[in-house]
């Protein structure tokens, strides 16, 4: 079983930039898409870690004004995106 890692993930939410740190065992493309929604107030965070939910897809998330989301591991430098 993978530890958990710390990721930053990047978006702007209606042009404006937003960051925010968050701690997954693993983190991809539509898991970072879905955690931004999460940080920008459209996604839902489980409140249990076995509760399964609808996650926010790109396409939803960009019609909430969520673009140009990028993550990576906390402490890579910022040109180092992973995502």
């Amino acid at each position: 079983m993978p530890s958990p890692e710390l990721y930053v993930i990047d978006y702007q939410l209606h042009g404006q930039p937003r960051s925010f740190i968050i701690r997954l065992e693993r983190l991809d493309n539509a898991e970072a898409w879905h955690w931004a929604s999460c940080d920008a107030g459209v996604g839902i965070i489980p409140k249990f870690g076995r509760e399964k939910i609808r996650k926010v897809s790109r396409p939803m998330a960009e019609r909430y004004g969520i673009t140009d989301v990028r993550w990576r591991v906390s402490g890579a430098k910022a040109g180092q995106v992973a995502g």
